[in-house]
């Protein structure tokens, strides 16, 4: 069942007016946005990494709330596939037939939410929750990758805020959901082999 009207009803002007900017932009700038949005989600597993070294030299909650950044981001990305299926919106370039920096998706590969946004957003939030000085760094890093999916021509600019709430909203329920069990799974971890997952030597 197909949800979404058309998407260029919404922003399908301001979408285009991104693009045609994009074609103006000079090579360099073209080929930066386009390496980060193919590739910076990388800096998202980095970040994570990051935060859980330095959570170990904090105390071990912190470190739970580190170790528990990877699953709040596949969480996010799970609900946002299982929007994409319900909602079923064509990529933008797909329906408004105009020339992108990144090759279209092929059809099926739905438009609505954008699953970059959602889980770039999702560790932002979640590593806030972590460090503030990460976290802070990961939402610029977010903001980049939301903007870059456009730039590019594969999304719409709604395809990206929708995923960027998706991932910020499962990412403060995650972190409500798991502060009461947290004391209880420090005490047991602390206790056993996996000590060294949080607490420093």
């Amino acid at each position: 069942m197909t949800l979404a009207l058309g998407g260029s009803s919404i922003d399908g002007s301001a979408y285009t007016g991104v693009v045609r900017l994009a074609h103006r932009s000079p090579g360099w700038l073209d080929g930066l946005v386009a390496a980060w949005s193919a590739y910076g989600l990388g800096l998202f597993a980095v970040l994570m990494i990051v935060g859980w070294w330095r959570a170990r030299r904090v105390d071990a909650a912190t470190a739970v709330r580190a170790l528990a950044v990877p699953v709040v981001v596949v969480l996010a990305y799970g609900v946002d596939a299982a929007l994409k299926l319900a909602v079923r919106e064509d990529r933008p370039c797909r329906h408004l037939r105009v020339a992108t920096l990144e090759a279209c998706p092929a059809p099926g590969d739905w438009s609505f939410p954008s699953n970059h946004a959602a889980i770039a957003f999702a560790a932002a939030v979640a590593l806030f929750l972590v460090s503030r000085r990460l976290g802070a760094v990961a939402a610029v890093a977010a903001c980049a990758m939301a903007a870059s999916r456009v730039w590019v021509g594969v999304h719409y600019p709604h395809d990206v805020v929708a995923g960027a709430a998706v991932g910020a909203l499962v990412a403060l329920l995650a972190a409500a959901v798991l502060r009461r069990p947290s004391d209880a799974l420090v005490g047991q971890v602390t206790a056993g082999r996996l000590r060294a997952l949080l607490v420093a030597s």
